[in-house]
């Protein structure tokens, strides 16, 4: 969960920002003169003085303000509704759904659901680019149970693509069930899938989901150091359901969950796809599966 806790100079500019400390300022200007006016012995110098220092602390928490919040237009204009009263509910309900997600989006962390998350995968990929990011890398890993899914996001496949041609790096880890592996038609659709990531130029592992840890066995992609995007409910074709979380902060435990899993040397998951693929491509293309052969190449994985 994103980190709640504010820094000292955060917590001060948001007291500059403060309302209830902009209407005392705005007394105190107003009282100010009085008091020096009904004064019988008042320093000129000092008066201006503090007079300059309310103002300046007034226009430094209006930038401040400006600087920190969005400022959204809120209609007054109720009468020129049908249904004034209706039309009202309805506005402030959308009122504090979009308060409550600016907010999440303020401290870092970002919810989308169903049909919003592979627009935002896309988005997530293409503003890698845009802003530089270095390294240029994405990790992402799969949990990989249907894999004609993946070949669905068109979109996202489409700025994968766009990501490598432009120099980018993109490991992909295929999380797949023991079972999963042994079966032929599983076995064909999963390399098909691995073809086309191969394609454009995605680097790929595999690694079987039995042997991970409950924390290992996630669906995540890393977006350099910048982004992670956690799939919390895998979504259907359409994307008719499905709920994903963005975190900008805390990255790099991802990226290290990710690395860990990942491996190297003869132990890393572009090995272990290697030796799978050694082991049953010949047998889809001969159209002779033998599930026991399967299963003595997927044990030594």
């Amino acid at each position: 969960m994103p980190d709640q806790r504010r820094d000292p100079l955060t917590k001060i500019a948001d007291a500059l920002g403060s309302p209830v400390l902009g209407a005392v300022l705005g007394i105190a200007g107003l009282v100010t003169p009085v008091i020096g006016w009904a004064s019988e012995r008042v320093n000129l110098e000092v008066l201006l003085f503090v007079q300059g220092a309310l103002i300046l602390v007034l226009a430094a928490g209006h930038l401040w303000t400006r600087r920190a919040y969005i400022r959204l237009r809120r209609t007054h204009h109720l009468k020129a509704m049908d249904d004034a009263r209706y039309y009202d509910l309805v506005r402030a309900h959308l009122e504090r759904e979009l308060v409550s997600d600016y907010g999440e989006i303020a401290d870092g962390h970002l919810r989308v659901y169903a049909s919003e998350v592979p627009r935002l995968s896309a988005l997530l990929v293409t503003t890698l680019t845009d802003a530089a990011s270095e390294p240029q890398r994405i990790l992402a890993a799969d949990l990989t149970t249907n894999p004609q899914l993946l070949n669905w996001r068109r979109e996202y496949l489409a700025a994968n693509r766009r990501f490598t041609e432009g120099g980018g790096t993109i490991n992909r880890l295929f999380i797949v069930y023991r079972d999963d592996l042994l079966k032929q038609d599983f076995a064909r659709a999963l390399l098909e899938l691995i073809g086309r990531h191969r394609d454009i130029g995605v680097t790929c592992g595999l690694t079987v989901r039995d042997r991970l840890r409950a924390d290992e066995a996630v669906d995540y992609v890393v977006f350099a150091a910048a982004a992670v995007l956690v799939e919390e409910e895998q979504g259907d074709a359409d994307y008719t359901r499905g709920r994903s979380s963005v975190y900008f902060k805390g990255v790099h435990r991802w990226r290290s969950r990710f690395e860990a899993v990942w491996g190297s040397g003869a132990d890393s998951a572009p090995r272990a796809l290697q030796t799978y693929e050694a082991a049953v491509r010949p047998m889809l293309d001969a159209s002779a599966w033998a599930e026991h052969r399967a299963a003595a190449t997927v044990d030594t994985l």
